[in-house]
């Protein structure tokens, strides 16, 4: 008997006898009856008028069953439907012809433009790279962000983690990077958005198009409103395309992803209508290799770099939960954004003491800037410890010795605030980007108490520390303001005594 394939672009009909046949539909959860020829497992199948419903191969039940998601809404499917086998798993576009432009799942444009011509279309399912091709030297990868690169370094071709809960600037922290590394890194930047908002997809399209950054960068989306089957593909999508620039183009490549832990929730969806017995929390039993498969297909090897930053939304801001535990061991760098901080206006909102870089040992990033970052931390530590003293006494009680280290903490936290590019129209503080360089200075010299005698609101939203020198920001002599707890509680920016 012949073997039918057909393909997504040139789909038609058949009435071939190796066509399956729809026995139940429950959701998103199909099951086909193929009466011989059986489709192996990630095969596309497609159902419907015009074959507009598709089907992914999930696991074989008998030898003439097979139960698929449908990756499509499922409306108008019924049973006896007839099924198309199309021969080959889902595929997506790569080539230079992506750029500048933003895609599906299934690779078709969604920006009301053509589909781009000159493509090569490649399965979604790759191997990681073996062993022998990665790259065993580590680099630091800039942002232009003073907190992030003095005190969580990123690794070129390594992935980073941006953990927080809903609200505290995960997407714009991404959207600020985006920015940053166009100019900066000569790559090509890819933005994968898994079951986000399509309001963030055309506010990210319309800022990228104003920016001028579109030419070097390509955008797929897996919406909030699209089946877990589509939200848990899409990622597979956007590493395709990420890998053709990396190992065909040789390019460097910076891989976005908002948000990963959608990418866990829809195979936890996939997982409960599949009818898996869930693990703790509900999360479906093979979420770590689910996981490991999108992940480790990140990297750095002799050709380029696919460095990764991932929004992490932390359910319930609970670091232990399941999948940011999961998601915690793939980074090389964790970033932790705080309720706390936001609420006191110091953007971007990262948690200093909890957020750490396998990059910041002295090996790697030198010793002079180890030793500043080592010395920021020991004194925001103290500074913690010392809040619950300043709550309960007042900061009259402390010693001389630890009033110097709660002025040193407070300018430091003021210092490494920064406008951002991204959020000009909000705020209307023109964006700033900072070299490392420039930022381990400003560091080091307030840790030298060079700058005991200023306010602390003139270190807030600037950017090297040759900003702070403006008429009217020095405390006049003998000025002093004490510290009350109710101030220090509450963030508010008194002067420095």
């Amino acid at each position: 008997m012949a073997n039918h394939s057909a393909t997504i672009e040139n789909y038609k009909p058949s009435t071939r006898t190796n066509n399956g046949t729809v026995l139940s539909v429950r959701g998103s959860v199909v099951d086909i009856w193929f009466e011989d020829g059986l489709p192996p497992i990630y095969t596309m199948l497609r159902a419907g008028e015009a074959g507009r419903i598709t089907i992914e191969v999930q696991s074989q039940l008998n030898e003439n069953r097979v139960r698929g998601i449908a990756l499509t809404p499922t409306q108008g499917l019924a049973r006896g439907m007839a099924v198309e086998n199309t021969g080959g798993p889902l595929k997506a576009p790569v080539g230079k012809a992506i750029l500048s432009r933003m895609f599906n799942v299934f690779g078709e444009p969604i920006d009301h433009l053509p589909a781009p011509e000159e493509v090569e279309w490649r399965s979604v399912h790759h191997q990681p790279p073996p062993l022998g091709r990665r790259s065993t030297k580590s680099e630091i990868f800039e942002t232009g962000i003073k907190l992030i690169d003095v005190l969580v370094p990123l690794e070129r071709g390594g992935k980073a983690g941006l953990f927080g809960g809903a609200g505290v600037g995960k997407t714009v922290l991404l959207t600020e990077m985006i920015h940053n590394m166009v100019g900066r890194h000569q790559g090509v930047s890819i933005f994968c958005g898994i079951g986000e908002r399509c309001r963030e997809g055309e506010e990210l399209y319309s800022g990228m198009k104003a920016a001028g950054v579109l030419p070097d960068m390509a955008m797929i989306f897996g919406q909030m409103n699209e089946p877990p089957g589509s939200r848990f593909r899409v990622g597979h999508t956007a590493l395709t395309m990420a890998e053709y620039f990396r190992d065909d183009e040789q390019r460097d490549v910076l891989l976005l992803i908002d948000n990963i832990f959608r990418f866990i929730q829809a195979g936890m969806e996939m997982s409960g209508l599949m009818g898996q017995m869930p693990s703790r929390l509900g999360y479906q039993p093979t979420m770590g290799t689910e996981l490991a498969q999108l992940e480790e297909r990140i990297s750095n090897t002799d050709t380029g770099a696919i460095t990764s930053i991932q929004a992490v939304y932390v359910p319930a801001d609970d670091l232990t939960d399941p999948a940011a535990v999961h998601t915690f061991s793939h980074l090389s760098a964790s970033i932790v954004l705080s309720r706390k901080r936001a609420s006191e206006g110091l953007f971007p909102a990262i948690d200093p003491l909890q957020s750490n870089s396998k990059m910041a040992g002295p090996g790697i990033v030198g010793e002079r800037h180890y030793a500043i970052a080592q010395e920021i931390r020991r004194t925001l530590a103290q500074y913690e410890e010392l809040k619950d003293i300043i709550a309960m006494l007042g900061l009259e009680q402390l010693s001389v010795q630890d009033r110097k280290v709660v002025v040193r903490a407070r300018q430091l936290e003021r210092f490494l605030t920064q406008p951002f590019f991204t959020t000009e129209q909000f705020s209307g503080m023109k964006g700033k980007l900072v070299s490392l360089e420039d930022a381990l200075d400003g560091c080091e010299r307030i840790l030298q108490d060079e700058f005991k005698d200023y306010t602390e609101s003139a270190f807030y939203m600037i950017g090297n520390i040759e900003e702070i020198k403006k008429p009217g920001q020095i405390a006049g002599p003998g000025k002093t303001h004490d510290l009350s707890k109710n101030e220090i509680s509450h963030g508010v920016n008194p002067d420095a005594s």
